[in-house]
């Protein structure tokens, strides 16, 4: 039984933390993405999504739960169900992260809510979250995450392969990469790295891509294409991406802005985004 009102209690709380942007991090997360450029120098601007690896909790390893994630309770609400994933989304650029400076990310939760799903319930958390640079806004952002019940994992009927985009790049989620990615984003989640743990307690068939890798592979694919980064970048996560085969990233014009998405190779859509200018 989930205690709703208990977890509504969370709604308002508030999370300040620190921290310093090196040069160091922009030349490995160009590394990670095989981004070409000279070695970053302080005073640069920052690659776009470089926020998700700054300024991040550090709970102890010897305070994570047994799926990696740091243990429930908190800043977030502790949610009894299993399963946490990235839902999706909304981003706003208002600035660069230069590097070298100071980032302040300040987080409060918006809301909590439940819903019945095919697979059983389901509570989405929204957390708030502000990244000054040097204390100007950089950049805001809305972080959609979901819990639900163990299993379920898989669609009931197969579903139907994704369009390609007029614009289409090919993408192979190697173990390398993930393990990189999870490295940059202190993330300890192990269905990105640990395939015993994956495919034996969680039920998937490989590794799972992340969503924010995703979405920051997006992101990039709109500024290749438009030659400047988006202002808004909207997502929603709509299936997962595995290390089992390679998946594309698409795009299509779309009135004054782009609308971009994720798939597999002859697989559904994983991650639906739209880039405004």
């Amino acid at each position: 039984m989930i205690d709703l009102d208990h977890l509504r209690q969370w709604i308002g709380r508030e999370e300040v933390v620190h921290d310093l942007v090196p040069p160091s991090l922009a030349d490995r997360f160009r590394a990670t993405f095989d981004l070409a450029g000279a070695p970053a120098a302080m005073g640069d601007a920052a690659p776009e999504m470089i926020h998700l690896c700054l300024a991040l909790p550090a709970a102890p390893t010897a305070g994570l739960g047994p799926d990696g994630h740091p243990a429930r309770g908190g800043f977030l609400p502790p949610v009894p169900l299993p399963r946490r994933m990235w839902a999706g989304g909304a981003l706003r650029f208002h600035a660069p992260i230069r590097l070298g400076a100071t980032v302040t990310r300040r987080s409060v939760i918006r809301d909590v809510t439940l819903k019945e799903g095919r697979t059983g319930a389901l509570c989405f958390v929204t957390v708030d979250h502000r990244m000054d640079c040097d204390g100007a806004l950089a950049v805001e952002e809305r972080h959609d995450i979901v819990y639900r019940d163990a299993g379920g994992a898989a669609p009931a009927k197969a579903p139907q392969p994704a369009a390609a985009g007029a614009h289409q790049e090919t993408r192979s989620p190697t173990a390398p990469l993930l393990f990189r990615y999870s490295a940059l984003t202190f993330n300890g989640h192990r269905i990105h790295y640990d395939q015993p743990y994956t495919t034996t307690e969680e039920g998937y068939p490989g590794l799972v891509v992340h969503g924010p890798l995703q979405v920051t592979m997006l992101v990039q694919l709109a500024t290749r294409l438009r030659g400047r980064a988006p202002n808004e970048f909207d997502f929603r996560a709509l299936s997962p991406l595995f290390d089992t085969t390679d998946f594309t990233l698409n795009a299509d014009e779309d009135g004054d802005g782009l609308r971009l998405w994720t798939a597999a190779v002859g697989g559904p859509m994983a991650m639906e985004a739209r880039a405004r200018w």
